[in-house]
């Protein structure tokens, strides 16, 4: 399926366009199948390969495959970021599923990660659209403080 090779870096480059490519038009199951591609050809996968993924499943509304995306990507030892996370809670947020969300923030919090205006804005918004005012409010307060509170 993929013209690369394990090591080619052109060919893992490649690859992560080609999975944002898929994101753009919202193809989430071509990233999906892009990726495990990369995988099975034993192609070296960092960590903007699964945000990319994760992105894809999320424009297109798959929040359970986004965060799927994003446990492998830990489960294959890369660290998780900033922009991993969030690209988690954004998935969270268009799947309105504010408790995924809210425990995604809580585990930024945890790894000492600091939650970004992208991280809040998701978190909140998930929050909203789950008729949840108290946590939406709590993570308002908190956005400025450096503390989480839901």
């Amino acid at each position: 399926m993929l013209g690369i090779g394990r090591g080619s870096r052109e060919g893992v480059i490649s690859l992560e366009a080609s999975i944002k490519s898929c994101g753009r038009t919202k193809q989430w199951s071509v990233a999906l199948r892009l990726l495990r591609e990369g995988l099975r050809l034993g192609v070296q996968l960092g960590p903007g390969h699964y945000v990319a993924t994760a992105s894809a499943c999320r424009k297109g509304g798959q929040w359970q495959h986004a965060l799927s995306v994003l446990s492998d990507m830990w489960k294959a030892k890369l660290e998780p970021n900033v922009i991993s996370y969030s690209a988690g809670i954004s998935a969270c947020e268009k799947g309105e599923q504010w408790q995924p969300a809210l425990a995604l923030l809580s585990e930024m919090w945890e790894a000492k990660l600091e939650p970004d205006v992208i991280s809040y804005n998701a978190g909140i918004s998930a929050c909203e659209k789950g008729e949840q005012w108290q946590p939406a409010l709590a993570l308002l307060a908190s956005s400025g403080s450096g503390r989480l509170r839901c």
